[in-house]
């Protein structure tokens, strides 16, 4: 893996990141309950499901 390709990886992860959790952090109260997510571990949540 080149350095430009390992730099476009890594950014591409980070935008899928911050999509995840802004998603999860806006997602309605009632979807989350039925879900059994906590809005409040979004950035955990996105950081395993991203990252692993």
């Amino acid at each position: 893996m080149t350095l430009i390709d390992s730099i476009r990886t890594t950014l591409h992860k980070r935008a899928v990141y911050y999509k995840t959790r802004k998603e999860i952090e806006s997602m309605p109260l009632d979807v989350a309950l039925d879900l059994d997510i906590d809005r409040q571990d979004a950035d955990r949540i996105a950081r395993h499901a991203v990252y692993g």
